[in-house]
């Protein structure tokens, strides 16, 4: 394969320097190549050595690291912590998995929007319902246990995990008598078709399409059913990042007022300090420690100031779930995204020169701008450019927490949120009436409003955990319209949750309300209701595994 340097510039090495390389680059010869050595802290190190000289990244390891097994870690001692230069700790990366944490552990650890991606157990797909050495699957905290509330929290947890484990079945059946199989349409691979299920043909397709209801009844019913779990619910975390983000997740959990937290982030520093010790030297050490004290100091001071300046303010125990709360005046809004999109197209012109143009120019002049420039979207993930991010929206939330659980995934957006709590009531799914468990799910509500009130009267952080994932649970979003399109048009999709997909809609019509020429360019909005969520994209996934077009 010839190399794409029309100039040929290349290195000459010779046979056995080309022998070293091999196990440490994609190939020697063409100047676009991966970077293979095994060792995590020589990639970031030949990364940022790269670019402090004008050798080639090649040339760079067989001089300097080929021979040297502690090049890389000299590289980082000089360079991240006598220099200081923050920016070259986001080189290494690790992935790193946290199981057997509670949802408020997860959550507090997923707050870190930048330079980190999640993957968590889904209470969609995976039932909380077994035991493990005759234990529910649910945290339980030092203080909690060691004070004389711990009977009280136990008893609560059990309550609302038995609550939740004998319906599961109930709940499938009662889905399965509202929607029978028989209303539904399923792909018949003889006759290429959408045909209901008395008229399909072969065996296959029968099969095929009882799995596909299976597998939809089981995450609706799960769905529903989420809302009884507390927030001490057990799940499993993998983490993708680099050490830059690393070592700021490590000093705020260090600084965390939650024992769970203190001791995560004494196990996560301990493996990583395994693979990527250079990056994460300061997350704990005197610059760590000055951090996490800025951090304590900083939140106590505030929540001072809070006690003394919000005391006698009504807390509102029937809150809107969406209120959007800040936004621009419509021209203004216009006159910002309008210009930024005809600042890319032009040379020349200044940014001030475009938008004193577009706000003297007609009406229509600058809606055909707005509108061209969404004009040619086929789908949700053709997003529009950056000009969307002109003019920005505040929205006040106050949903159920399974609800910000699934929200809180979207991390190109401002959220600011406070303590779980039981003040603020709860959302009960439909279909707990429909099956008839609606004392059951009450008792649930009651029983860990009545802890969490005990707890919080000197725990108020600990009392978290008792909270069940059906509570409303304050936060507000400051998101602009790109992102809002990306997660307005996401969020709405058939197989989306119920919960957020209501939640998303009312945000557009909102956003629509008061800017409805910048709302139109959210094309691939779903206002529609939908019973099984999960069955189209089942019905899909199938399809793609048999190989049927």
């Amino acid at each position: 394969m010839a190399s794409i340097n029309s100039n040929n510039f290349h290195d000459d090495f010779t046979d056995e320097e080309k022998s070293i390389l091999k196990s440490h680059f994609s190939n020697s010869d063409r100047a676009v190549f991966a970077i293979t050595t095994p060792r995590q802290v020589d990639r970031g190190a030949l990364m940022s050595r790269y670019s402090r000289t004008d050798k080639t990244m090649r040339r760079i390891f067989l001089n300097e690291f080929a021979n040297n097994p502690m090049r890389g870690e000299e590289f980082y001692q000089k360079i991240l912590l006598e220099y200081g230069d923050d920016s070259v700790a986001e080189l290494g990366e690790a992935q790193i998995a946290i199981e057997w944490i509670s949802n408020i552990a997860a959550k507090k650890i997923e707050d870190h929007r930048i330079g980190l991606s999640y993957l968590e157990k889904s209470s969609r797909y995976v039932a909380f319902d077994r035991k493990v050495n005759g234990q529910y699957k649910y945290y339980r905290e030092k203080k909690i246990m060691a004070s004389p509330y711990a009977d009280q929290y136990i008893q609560a947890c059990d309550y609302t995990f038995d609550t939740y484990s004998k319906n599961i079945q109930p709940m499938q059946k009662f889905i399965k008598e509202l929607k029978p199989i028989e209303h539904f349409h399923f792909f018949d691979s003889i006759s290429k078709q959408e045909v209901s299920y008395g008229n399909l043909k072969s065996s296959t397709d029968i099969e095929s399409a009882r799995r596909i209801y299976e597998a939809t009844i089981r995450a609706k019913s799960l769905d529903v059913l989420r809302a009884i779990l507390p927030a001490s619910t057990l799940t499993n975390l993998g983490i993708t990042g680099n050490g830059r983000a690393f070592e700021y997740l490590l000093s705020t959990m260090f600084a965390s007022d939650l024992t769970e937290i203190k001791l995560l982030a004494d196990q996560l520093y301990t493996e990583l300090n395994k693979i990527i010790p250079a990056f994460i030297k300061r997350a704990n050490d005197k610059y760590g420690q000055s951090l996490q004290k800025y951090i304590t100091d900083t939140k106590k001071a505030i929540s001072i100031i809070a006690q003394q300046s919000l005391t006698g303010i009504e807390i509102d125990s029937s809150p809107q779930n969406v209120k959007l709360l800040n936004y621009e005046d419509n021209l203004d809004a216009e006159v910002n995204v309008a210009s930024a999109i005809l600042y890319d197209s032009t040379v020349g012109h200044s940014l001030e020169k475009i938008i004193h143009h577009i706000r003297s120019a007609p009406e229509y002049e600058r809606h055909k701008v707005i509108q061209t420039f969404t004009k040619f979207r086929n789908n949700r993930r053709q997003r529009p450019g950056r000009a969307f991010e002109m003019t920005e929206y505040t929205f006040e939330m106050f949903t159920n927490f399974g609800m910000f659980r699934d929200l809180h995934r979207h991390r190109i957006l401002t959220m600011e949120r406070q303590l779980l709590s039981t003040k603020h009531g709860y959302d009960i799914p439909p279909e707990i009436y429909g099956l008839d468990i609606l004392k059951d799910f009450k008792d649930c509500m009651y029983k860990s409003h009545e802890v969490y009130e005990m707890i919080d009267k000197k725990m108020p952080e600990e009392a978290q955990y008792v909270v069940n994932f059906a509570y409303k649970y304050p936060y507000f979003i400051k998101i602009n319209l790109r992102e809002a399109c990306h997660m307005i048009e996401l969020r709405t999709i058939p197989q989306g949750h119920h919960d957020y997909r209501t939640v998303c809609q009312e945000m557009f019509r909102q956003i629509k309300k008061v800017h409805p020429i910048l709302a139109s360019g959210i094309k691939f909005v779903d206002l529609n209701t939908y019973e099984l969520e999960r069955f189209g994209a089942e019905k899909n996934m199938d399809k793609k595994k048999r190989g049927i077009n």
